[in-house]
């Protein structure tokens, strides 16, 4: 009995193969387009931007409308101030939304969407700047655009060249492009992309060890010299895997951890001293280092907890559950 199953996959797959080459296609002649005629008005689109006190408008109908809120978002996630302005809510007040130091980025791939004329319009009116994507100069948006980014005519994955599929993708790239290319501009760090990321893994993974790690009493501590019984008593009610063993100048001289212990467990642990049992210059790390990061150090070095240290001093541990706990691993 033949695989019903197989059989109504195959063609599925198929179209599905059609569909991603025809996007990627349709990249292809983006990448090859911003080697050539598109690079210039990319780069006064950039400037444009960058130089802008205000914020970014981006506007479109349609599926160049979902587009364009999507690139708003990311605009606005990576330190570029920007929202999205639905065309039809424009012409019934949200104009107002516009202000004089803002530029508007407008997208419709015909660039004859009536919708946009309201906005288009104003845009003109006030001398705001305009930057149209779309795929004809030749369209009522095009001419009347201070930047029009053409976008290379290609055809859509959809089989009758009706939805918007492979346009929508190109409109995508190029906001991203923009998007890229401002941050770099700025100079946007990471530590400045947490700020508009708190929530979520992505937050937490760059959150710094010094906002997490277990300092001042929390941080299991004895000095050179104390018993083993002592830390070991500090090791299980510290519960982070390992104790810090100082120095007389408050130095880190070494760790002790649960290892260490079950290592040393056939010896008269009651009379030795931490100094005989500890592990010297263990692997320490700064509290800027974010949590992400850490994630990888420990798993790199197969270890449950770090000492976090200024110069030789430790002040604090992060321990592999605290990176559990903030949600960045």
């Amino acid at each position: 009995m033949p695989n019903s199953h197989a059989s109504t996959l195959r063609p599925a797959s198929q179209s599905a193969l059609r569909t991603v080459q025809t996007e990627r296609a349709g990249v292809d002649a983006l990448a090859r387009a911003l080697q050539n005629g598109l690079a210039e008005p990319f780069a006064q689109a950039v400037e444009l931007l960058s130089s802008s006190k205000g914020r970014v408008i981006l506007t479109g109908v349609g599926k160049s409308g979902h587009i364009g809120a999507k690139i708003a978002a990311t605009l606005a996630s990576t330190g570029t101030p920007a929202f999205f302005v639905h065309p039809a809510e424009a012409n019934h007040g949200d104009l107002g939304m516009i202000a004089r130091d803002d530029v508007v980025l407008a997208m419709s791939w015909s660039g004859e969407s009536t919708e946009l004329r309201g906005i288009v319009a104003y845009s003109r009116r006030f001398s705001i700047p305009l930057i149209a994507m779309t795929s004809s100069a030749s369209s009522s948006l095009g001419r009347e655009a201070d930047v029009v980014l053409l976008l290379p005519k290609v055809e859509e994955a959809c089989p009758h060249g009706l939805a918007p599929t492979t346009s929508t993708l190109m409109q995508l790239v190029l906001g991203d492009a923009l998007a890229i290319a401002l941050l770099e501009a700025r100079g946007f760090t990471p530590e400045n992309f947490r700020d508009f990321h708190p929530g979520g893994k992505l937050g937490a993974t760059l959150t710094h060890l010094r906002e997490i790690m277990r300092s001042g009493d929390d941080m299991p501590a004895v000095s050179l010299g104390t018993k083993m019984p002592e830390a070991v008593m500090v090791l299980s009610n510290k519960k982070v895997g390992c104790v810090c063993v100082l120095d007389a100048s408050g130095n880190l001289a070494g760790i002790i951890t649960d290892g260490d212990v079950a290592r040393n467990l056939h010896r008269n642990l009651k009379d030795i001293a931490v100094e005989e049992v500890m592990t010297r210059e263990p692997k320490t790390v700064g509290p800027d280092m974010s949590a992400g990061a850490a994630i990888a150090y420990l798993n790199e070095n197969k270890i449950g907890a770090l000492v976090v240290t200024e110069g030789k001093k430790p002040i604090g541990v992060v321990h592999f559950h605290d990176l559990l706990r903030i949600g960045a691993a």
